[in-house]
């Protein structure tokens, strides 16, 4: 299945992509799509539905694909060529750091950048949604745990990131600095976490084409790694790190510039297309 959420911001509705293609609305069945909607039991109510029987929805907006997020946990460093376009070394464990949930946004919402904003840049990223609570998990029970997958774009601003104090989470938590979607897809339907296809481009441009074959840290583990310092909940969102193709690493570096668009696709589960806006009238 292929959930989602639709509406202005703060009046989002659950839906439901149906075969056809149509959103289908799903108000009348359950209150948002949320950790209780993520749930093993919700999602087998969910797919015994007949989505023809259920009122087509004609989204303006896309939402969040999932509501009440209670972390954002992201890994950093998990693709080697990124490591190395960084001048870093491939981590030996996964490199954990939070991003504020106050940064979540729709998948095609504005990105806004902060006020003289210099460095902003792009991540595209496998999402991956919990569905079930858990703490020291087992490897081997790890995918029990998940409800679903999506596209996040870690957006960074890398000044503040490497500049200020040396804290990750600084350069990644701002408004609109996490747009999730367009939809969660349940694992079901996804064959292989770790063999979809991924790619971003700035205004037309490729700059990240790679596979989540390329993670140095798959799927399994980072869910079982990172319950041993902090309890999953439903809803929670793991954000599995980016490949190769940053713009701060360009030659030269290439950052978000007012009025750009950022498109982003990963095999399976859809895509997402923002634009980039400085805030009042600060250049980017």
């Amino acid at each position: 299945m292929k959930l989602l959420r639709f509406g202005p911001q703060g009046q989002e509705r659950p839906g439901m992509v149906h075969a056809d293609g149509t959103v289908r609305d799903l108000s009348q069945i359950l209150a948002d799509i949320d950790g209780k909607a993520l749930s093993s039991d919700m999602l087998r109510v969910l797919s015994q539905l007949a989505p023809d029987q259920l009122p087509i929805a004609s989204p303006q907006r896309l939402g969040p694909c999932v509501a009440g997020v209670g972390k954002v946990v992201c890994i950093g460093l998990n693709y080697t060529d990124h490591a190395l376009e960084t001048q870093s070394s491939p981590p030996s464990e996964p490199v954990i750091f939070l991003k504020a949930t106050s940064s979540i946004s729709g998948p095609n919402d504005d990105v806004i950048m902060p006020p003289n904003s210099r460095r902003g840049d792009w991540e595209i990223e496998l999402g991956v949604v919990i569905g079930s609570a858990g703490v020291n998990i087992p490897q081997a029970d790890a995918m029990d745990h998940v409800a679903g997958y999506c596209i996040v774009n870690d957006i960074s601003e890398r000044s503040y990131q490497l500049k200020r104090g040396g804290q990750w989470t600084k350069g990644k938590s701002y408004d609109t600095f996490c747009p999730i979607g367009p939809w969660v897809v349940t694992k079901d339907e996804i064959a292989d976490p770790q063999d979809l296809r991924m790619q971003l481009k700035y205004d037309g441009t490729i700059m990240q084409d790679s596979s989540t074959l390329k993670m140095i840290f798959p799927v399994k583990m980072l869910v079982s790694y990172i319950s041993q310092f902090m309890s999953l909940h439903p809803g929670d969102v793991i954000a599995t790190g980016t490949p190769a193709g940053i713009g701060m690493v360009q030659k030269p570096p290439v950052f978000l510039q007012d009025g750009a668009e950022l498109h982003l696709s990963i095999d399976g589960l859809g895509t997402q297309r923002q634009k980039v806006v400085s805030q009042a009238g600060v250049p980017c």
